[in-house]
Formats: structure tokens, C-alpha cells, sequence
């Protein structure tokens, strides 16, 4: 109930604005006032006060020369970097009093609190999966089921075929036999005694202190329902233990929903070139996530 927020002397709409834009870059009022949920002459005001402020700038929009696009300044930037310090450190703060054994659990009900609230913003009210499980380690079948979820989706997406089929399962099969080693995990979601999504991170194949994050799928029938992010949560969590100087992942221009899932995860595009290592030629994109200053350990 304070009127400012995040050891700023902005408002929480203020601060709000502000991760926003520097989260997306460029927004204009308009997104503002849906991603914020406020009116319009809210949205106006507060605007005019950050730029008046010298925290974000407006510049004529490329299309529609009535709409302003907003970005932030140098002491946006400035301010933003502020306030992400402030919630880590309280953030970390908290969780040193709560066991390591139980801070996972935090990290799940947050998952599934957000998945619930942004499908409420959708006006998407699905019938929560209370029987689903993120469970680490080796199952049986856990092989063929991820490959043939990958090889299904893509398939379907990009046309891969069996080249891709073949390669994925050669290379799972290869690193399940390295699951012993401390570096390597692999995490399925469980649904009524079934596998319905998969994550692994290989921590020797990229160099020391390098994670891979590698075979992340979703069952068709789950997407959507917030198991990717509980998975890529747990994934995360384990390099975070691990302490991993740095994550990566490639993957394929063009699926937007998991780069989305990806960028709120904290991953940036570090590198975008075509190939044809799976069989079909593709847009390549590498993106990597760097450990944060401050040690969040789960």
C-alpha cells in the first residue's frame, strides 16, 4: 500500500511501466494500457511524468504516424537495472530462509499461479491438472516417448523427417547414458502415470560451466496448460545448484511460442544462422541465458 514501489520514488504503475518497456523495448500507449490494465488517461499521465522525468522517450511510430512508440532512455535503463537489484536481493533475501530441499516448491506455485493468472486475463478458464508432476531422472520408455513427440510436432511444423528421427533418438539414447554424472539431469512431466513432456540439461557436452538445455517438448494435448514452464522451471533450478556460469539452447525461427516462453525465462538471442544439421534447411537460433550477479541457489 506504499505509494512508491521497488526502493524507487515511482508509483507501482510507474515501476510496472517501466519493466515492461524494457522487457519488449518498444510499446506504445495502447499496449501499455492492456499489459498494465488501466485506462487510457491513466496510461497518458503517467507517461508524460517519465518523460518529463527523462526515464523514456517517444518517437513517431513507422506505422501509423499517429501513434507514439515509447522506449527508454539512458537513465531508464539506469532506473530499471535499480529496480531489478532491489527484487533480487529481495527475492534472495526470503528464499535463505527457506530450505533448499523446499525452494523448488515456490518456484512450481509460482509457475502455476501465473500460468492461472494469465489465462484468466485470456479468458481461458481450463480445469487446472492437479495430477501433474515434474520428476527428474531416468524412466522407462522415456526415450522413445520423447522422440516421438519431437518427431511428431516437427514433423508438422518444419517437415522433418526421418533423418531428424533418427538423429534425436542416437543422441538422447547417448546422453541417458551419462545421466550419473552430477552436470547431466533429464525431467519429465508426469500425467496419470504418463510422460507428457521432457527437458534435459547436459552440463559436458558445451565446456566448463556451460549448460545445454536440450529435448524440450510438450505433449500437443498439454500446450498451453503451463507444463513447459513448470519444466523449463525445474531445468533452470538444477543449473542454478549447479552453478552454471551460462545456459543455451537452439532451436528454429518461426516457433514463436516457445521463444516467448524462453525470453520471460531471462534467455536473449545471441545468434541466428541457417542450417541443416536435422535434415531439413532452417533458421537457427542459439539463445543463452547468463547467471545472474546475485546467487539465487535452488
Amino acid at each position: 500500500m506504499k505509494p512508491t514501489l521497488a526502493g524507487t520514488s515511482f508509483t507501482a504503475s510507474a515501476v510496472h511501466t517501466l519493466i515492461e518497456i524494457g522487457q519488449n523495448g518498444v510499446l506504445t500507449a495502447a499496449q501499455l494500457c492492456e499489459a498494465l490494465n488501466l485506462e487510457k488517461s491513466s496510461i497518458s499521465r503517467m507517461v508524460r511524468k517519465l518523460v518529463n522525468n527523462g526515464e523514456i522517450q517517444e518517437s513517431p511510430s513507422e506505422r501509423d504516424g499517429r501513434e507514439k512508440q515509447l522506449t527508454l532512455t539512458s537513465k531508464g535503463w539506469q532506473s530499471l537495472a535499480e529496480i531489478n537489484l532491489f527484487a533480487q536481493m529481495q527475492v534472495s533475501s526470503a528464499l535463505e530462509n527457506i530450505a533448499g530441499s523446499q525452494r523448488h516448491k515456490v518456484l512450481d506455485g509460482l509457475a502455476i499461479y501465473a500460468d492461472a493468472l494469465a489465462a484468466s486475463r485470456r479468458g481461458d478458464f481450463k480445469v487446472a491438472n492437479t495430477d501433474m508432476t515434474i520428476e527428474a531422472g531416468y524412466r522407462a520408455g522415456i526415450i522413445g516417448r520423447a522422440v516421438e513427440m519431437h518427431a511428431r510436432y516437427y514433423a508438422r511444423t518444419v517437415g522433418f523427417g526421418r533423418f531428424f528421427e533418427n538423429k534425436l533418438a542416437s543422441g538422447l539414447s547417448e546422453f541417458v547414458g551419462r545421466l550419473d554424472t552430477p552436470a547431466n539431469q533429464l525431467w519429465a512431466a508426469m500425467s496419470a502415470g504418463h510422460i507428457v513432456g521432457t527437458i534435459a540439461i547436459d552440463g559436458e557436452d558445451l565446456g566448463t560451466h556451460i549448460a545445454h538445455l536440450r529435448w524440450f517438448i510438450v505433449d500437443d494435448a498439454q500446450r498451453g496448460s503451463g507444463v513447459g514452464r513448470r519444466l523449463l522451471t525445474a531445468a533452470i533450478s538444477f543449473c542454478e545448484q549447479q552453478h552454471f556460469k551460462e545456459i543455451q539452447l537452439w532451436t528454429f525461427k518461426g516457433l514463436d511460442a516457445a521463444r516467448r516462453l524462453y525470453e520471460e525465462a531471462g534467455f536473449t538471442l545471441a545468434e541466428e544462422r541457417p542450417g541443416r544439421q536435422w535434415g531439413e534447411e532452417v533458421i537457427e537460433q542459439r539463445f543463452q541465458r547468463k547467471r545472474t550477479t546475485i546467487d539465487v541457489h535452488f
